[in-house]
């Protein structure tokens, strides 16, 4: 497991139907954006941008943007990220990972709040979200494109976690939550899916359903406030197979 940490320590911590007709990487240049965040609201939520003064934050999260194309050997992939523990920073890792991805402006990235004890990608979106993921898994008449937004951030769109997160472990090993994630995956080549999920420590069966959806995981560790037998936990809850990485959030 020490390999899988090499070079990621020290992390400091609707305009969905227009979206989805931005067909493949050559239409990109023509998805529609509402609202772009300023420097001064990036910083605030603590997300990298082209430029930004902290290079430190903008390099890790690169590196690790190359680690995963490379675990994902060329093709798109659903990435899910969890915390050894609650309020470890898997939600800032996300966030900044998706951006990464986004600064390349051939690829796009989808945020999807899958954490439903503690959800909070609702602050990307720049518009209205009236529905999200549960809303979507409740009902089979919502097509995908009505849960997609648009967010602050250039060529990053994000699904929200819904409106009734009550029975989260149900919804999550439906067969409509498994064909949600294939048809995420399958609709563009360029486009690249970041889960953000409960910790694997406090909601193990959540995650692990979930990681068994996933092409990968990466688990976020607090530095300095959890023990290495619960980082060794995580990781084997999760299965040496899915990690692709493991980062040590200092925020």
């Amino acid at each position: 497991m020490e390999s899988k940490a090499a070079n990621l320590s020290n992390v400091s911590g609707s305009d969905g139907a227009l979206d989805e007709q931005a067909n493949g990487g050559g239409r990109i240049g023509e998805m529609s954006e509402i609202h772009r965040f300023s420097k001064t609201e990036l910083e605030k939520l603590k997300i990298l941008y082209q430029g930004a003064s902290n290079t430190q934050m903008l390099k890790v999260f690169r590196d690790l943007r190359t680690r995963v194309y490379s675990k994902a050997q060329g093709k798109n992939f659903i990435c899910m990220f969890t915390s050894v523990v609650p309020g470890g920073g898997c939600s800032y890792a996300v966030k900044n990972l998706a951006a990464a991805i986004a600064l390349d402006k051939t690829r796009t990235s989808l945020v999807v709040d899958a954490n439903f004890y503690a959800p909070s990608m609702d602050e990307l979106v720049v518009t209205d979200a009236e529905s999200g993921l549960t809303d979507y898994l409740d009902n089979s008449a919502l097509g995908i494109e009505s849960i997609v937004y648009a967010s602050g951030i250039p060529r990053v769109r994000v699904i929200p976690v819904g409106g009734n997160t009550e029975g989260a472990t149900e919804r999550l090993s439906s067969e409509r939550m498994q064909a949600f994630l294939k048809e995420l995956k399958e609709r563009y080549s360029d486009r690249y899916i970041l889960m953000d999920a409960p910790s694997v420590s406090e909601y193990s069966a959540e995650a692990r359903i979930m990681a068994a959806l996933c092409d990968f995981v990466v688990l976020v560790v607090p530095y300095g406030k959890v023990s290495n037998g619960q980082v060794m936990a995580a990781a084997e809850a999760i299965g040496e197979n899915r990690l692709a990485g493991i980062v040590f959030n200092s925020m």
